[in-house]
């Protein structure tokens, strides 16, 4: 008896536990199903603001990325693993600085003294206007300005792109007003122009330099350049005006060397910082 009324008791609490155990696997499937259909939804969502992860390169003193993507942790946490190469890229940029400093220092440097004393020379120490501004001018214009900004467009980045072509663009004006230091010192004595090899090859690399100039400021510019991603003009670009560059700091040494070839220690002081900051510089 006591039997047959406890198998009555747990068929009866099987009957009812039942419907509560099958509405509770309803709702769990029901919601799973809810699940899978927001993500088949969202797929293509979540695909998109996967493939829109950008980097972005700040050109304050020191580049720094950022990256937006707050829905893919993932990527960010594979990023953040990799540090062996972001050390040595931060090794590299702190040593890249440091040459900098000491290239753009001495840059000034050798055009503000050694550019004054080659030109004071002719007047025995003095400065005689207009010649004195000939050699003044081509040194800092074509050494130290221009100098100045094939280093600085070595760092890279918007900034130093627009810096690098604030300073060329200075040194070539400097150098103009050389030139003309030149030419009107000729004409008050009375001399012929350009018959110096100093003289044509000077005048050469004036009008070659227009080129990389007017390719720099119309298509490369950083902000309204008409063909700034253009590979072939880049690369154009960049040769051609370090060709240039080197034969406009030869022609300088010659020039130096036509006025004092008979002082050896001063076309050593002038000429030697130059060699040594070519391959720095123009490589």
């Amino acid at each position: 008896m006591q039997n047959r009324t406890s198998r009555t008791r747990s068929q009866k609490l099987e009957t009812s536990t039942k419907p509560i155990f099958d509405s509770t696997h309803h709702i769990n499937q029901s919601v799973m199903d809810s699940n899978l259909s927001n993500h088949s939804v969202s797929e293509d969502e979540e695909s998109i603001e996967t493939e829109s992860l950008i980097y972005e390169i700040e050109d304050d003193e020191n580049d720094t990325t950022t990256i937006e993507n707050p829905l893919d942790s993932n990527i960010i946490n594979e990023i953040d693993n990799i540090n062996p190469p972001i050390t040595r890229n931060c090794i590299k940029n702190m040593k890249m600085s440091w040459r900098y400093r000491v290239l753009i220092a001495s840059f000034i440097i050798h055009s503000a003294v050694m550019g004054w004393y080659v030109s004071s020379r002719p007047g025995n120490g003095k400065w005689t206007s207009p010649f004195s501004w000939h050699p003044f001018l081509m040194t800092f214009g074509m050494v130290g300005s221009m100098g100045m900004g094939a280093i600085t467009k070595k760092l890279g980045g918007y900034a130093n792109t627009k810096t690098h072509g604030l300073l060329s663009g200075v040194g070539y004006l400097m150098a103009v007003f050389g030139f003309v230091a030149i030419y009107h010192n000729k004409n008050l004595l009375g001399k012929a122009h350009f018959q110096t090899i100093h003289g044509k090859v000077g005048l050469s690399i004036m009008v070659l330099m227009m080129a990389p100039l007017a390719a720099g400021l119309i298509a490369l510019h950083p902000d309204f350049g008409v063909d700034k991603t253009n590979k072939t003009i880049r690369m154009m670009h960049k040769y051609f005006a370090r060709i240039l560059m080197a034969l406009a700091w030869g022609n300088c040494m010659y020039g130096v060397y036509g006025m004092r070839k008979e002082h050896p220690l001063e076309l050593f002081a002038y000429g030697l910082p130059l060699m040594f900051w070519m391959p720095l510089t123009l490589i």
